[in-house]
């Protein structure tokens, strides 16, 4: 029966698509409606996130600093980044892909950032593809939580989330490694 409703619902798209498209062009089409049968996939990848803010090749900038001079939240500053993704927690580990995005001060009593950063593969099966992170960072907090929000490739029409734990951090540089568990619904 559900399988009926799915065939109608899509007839039903497709014939409302070519009703409008005399009504001044073509600039939608309706998808393949066996499609809707794939199963979704949920896929868990465990990378880890180097935030180098020292030495002279550093990953991430700050190019706007904070609205204090001396804030402890860091509230109004936005740092860019292109952080190296490994394997392992070394910096020496494999290179599997590259985060790349800004993360800003968005907390005034507390360290918390406004993060929005691809995660881009490099390497194997995901090499080429993407997922999109957006979300709230409480840096201090043992365990966070951040959305996905998309992808493209094999992560085309992703969500999911991402769970990250501070490896390491180094007060004086500023200089982070951070655990990123992601957990991916793609088809």
């Amino acid at each position: 029966m559900s399988k009926l409703i799915l065939i109608l619902a899509a007839q039903i798209l497709l014939l409302t698509t070519i009703a409008s498209a005399g009504d001044g062009g073509d600039f939608a089409s309706t998808m393949n409606p066996a499609r809707l049968h794939n199963k979704e996939k949920l896929t868990h990848l465990r990378v880890y996130w180097h935030d180098i803010r020292s030495g002279q090749n550093p990953s991430s900038i700050m190019i706007q600093p904070p609205i204090k001079k001396y804030s402890s939240t860091y509230f109004g500053s936005i740092t860019m980044m292109d952080n190296k993704l490994t394997s392992g927690v070394s910096i020496n580990s494999t290179v599997v892909g590259q985060a790349q995005g800004f993360y800003a001060g968005a907390a005034q009593p507390e360290l918390g950032f406004l993060m929005a950063m691809t995660f881009a593969f490099k390497t194997g099966e995901y090499n080429g593809s993407t997922i999109t992170i957006l979300g709230r960072n409480t840096v201090l907090s043992e365990v966070r939580e951040m959305p996905v929000v998309g992808g493209s490739g094999i992560f085309r029409l992703a969500r999911g989330h991402v769970e990250l734990r501070t490896k390491l951090f180094d007060k004086k540089t500023g200089d982070a490694i951070v655990e990123y568990n992601c957990f991916v619904l793609h088809y």
